[in-house]
Parts: C-alpha cells; structure tokens; sequence
C-alpha cells in the first residue's frame, strides 16, 4: 500500500508525480530543483544557494509525513555541471551534519525550468 504525500511548503509538482510517496517504512521523494514554492520560480543564485532551497524542499516533504532530514538513507544529486560540485558539497554538508546519506552526485546535460541542481532523497520512517 503507498500513501501520497502532497504540502504546500513545497513547490507543486510539475508534471503527473507526487512530491513523495510513502510504501512501507520508505519515503520516496520525487527530484526537487530550487523553486521557491511560494511563487513557483527559480531562487536565483549561486549553487549553493540552489542547493540549498532544493533541501529545504526536500525537507517540507519529508515533514509533511512526520520526518525529516535525519531519515533519509540514500539522495541522488543531479548537477548540470561537476565544476560546481565543492560548492554543492559545502552547502549539502549543512543539511546533514552527522551520519550523512549514502548519495550519488551525476552530471546531466539539462534539468526542468533550466535548473543546474536537483536532489531526490529515499528516508525510512521508524515503526
């Protein structure tokens, strides 16, 4: 059985997904770029700044369903360019200062609404 989790606190989805879905003990949280979910728009900036607003987003997420940050077991980072990956890495370290997630980070030619970092994050809520 799956659960749709679905807030406000963060951007409405794009297309035909859900912001995330609950299976189980898992979370999985669809890709979130940088908008601001308040106007739907990119945060201008740089990097990390982006980083940034995509793990606030992630966060909302997970919040609506009860957890957070500190749940998540696995996030894949996407970056339109590996140049910027120590900047990505510094403002991510932020958001998960003790036991990290596994992660991977991938290049990608392009991302949604011209984005140039977009995160997806698996978390286990405790029974």
């Amino acid at each position: 059985m799956k659960t749709v989790i679905s807030t406000a606190e963060a951007p409405a989805a794009i297309g035909p997904y859900a912001q995330g879905i609950a299976a189980g003990p898992f979370v999985f949280c669809s890709g979130q770029i940088p908008l601001d979910p308040a106007t739907g728009q990119l945060v201008s900036g740089t990097v990390a700044v982006r980083t940034e607003r995509a793990l606030k987003n992630l966060a909302a997420v997970l919040r609506a369903h009860g957890i957070g940050l500190d749940h998540v077991v696995k996030t894949t980072v996407f970056l339109t360019d590996l140049a910027e990956f120590e900047e990505m890495n510094s403002a991510y370290a932020k958001f998960f200062p003790k036991q990290p997630p596994a992660r991977s980070t991938i290049q990608v030619a392009a991302l949604p609404k011209g984005a140039n970092v977009e995160i997806e994050a698996v978390a286990v809520k405790p029974l």
